[in-house]
């Protein structure tokens, strides 16, 4: 995307009384939803005493600090850093949008969930979607790096679950 059509959708947004207010809490529900997830299943499988449990912590763990030395040593600029304008979601950060850490960890937590629980694997993709269309609208990642997320997240679960 480039300068005008990120301008074109804040804008938008900002015309509706509490279309920034929405953007913001889709965001935040739906982050909140793919992480209560995440440690309920813990907690299921910790109550079970099923010992899928050490195998999910560490392919979720490991890849999750693999992709955040990757975007660190790549460093690439956000949308609003680049076309200087104010994203909906406030972000303090000028630099590491790619991959976008929130779409990674929804699929890497999906593909979890596909090992583990498929049904609902299938809905934390839906939720994964649904953050990796806010975190463009909202101007803080480019379609590219929600893209790239949600790609290595399908790719590191696919590896760390069914692979190795």
């Amino acid at each position: 995307m480039n300068q005008q059509k990120y301008i074109k959708i804040s804008e938008n947004i900002r015309k509706y009384r509490y279309g920034e207010q929405i953007v913001r809490y889709v965001n935040q529900i739906a982050t909140l939803i793919i992480y209560a997830a995440y440690l309920l299943m813990l907690a299921v499988l910790l109550f079970e005493k099923d010992n899928r449990v050490i195998r999910i912590v560490l392919v979720t763990g490991i890849s999750f600090i693999l992709v955040s030395l990757f975007r660190y040593v790549i460093d690439t600029e956000r949308p609003y850093v680049k076309y200087n304008f104010h994203p909906i979601i406030k972000k303090d950060k000028a630099g590491q949008s790619m991959p976008s850490r929130h779409v990674f960890s929804a699929f890497i937590i999906g593909m979890a969930f596909l090992y583990w629980y498929p049904p609902t694997g299938i809905f934390i993709f839906a939720v994964g979607v649904i953050i990796g269309v806010g975190r463009v609208i909202a101007g803080v990642h480019f379609p590219k790096d929600v893209l790239v997320g949600a790609i290595l997240g399908i790719v590191c679960g696919w590896i760390g679950f069914y692979l190795i």
